[in-house]
């Protein structure tokens, strides 16, 4: 992964968030980057989310084509 140069910024966030944040933290792993790394998998999830959306939505524009394709295989097999 390539990493690209960190900026400084300011957010606002509740006390109770960022004393959660703080008990995370460690002396490798500063608040900084539990936030970006939180960040990061919040984004991801997200990507993801709309990659399974697109799909499903394929998906749903071909099921009856492929639904009367199956039932016409079927009608093929010999019975049991």
């Amino acid at each position: 992964m390539i990493w690209g140069m960190r900026v400084k910024t300011s957010v606002t966030i509740e006390e109770s968030v960022l004393r959660a944040i703080d008990k995370t933290t460690s002396r490798t792993r500063s608040r900084s980057r539990v936030i970006e790394d939180a960040a990061r998998e919040f984004l991801a999830r997200r990507a993801r989310a709309a990659r399974e959306a697109r799909d499903l939505a394929i998906l749903n524009e071909s099921a009856d084509a492929l639904n009367r394709e199956m039932e016409d295989v079927l009608a093929y097999q010999a019975d049991v």
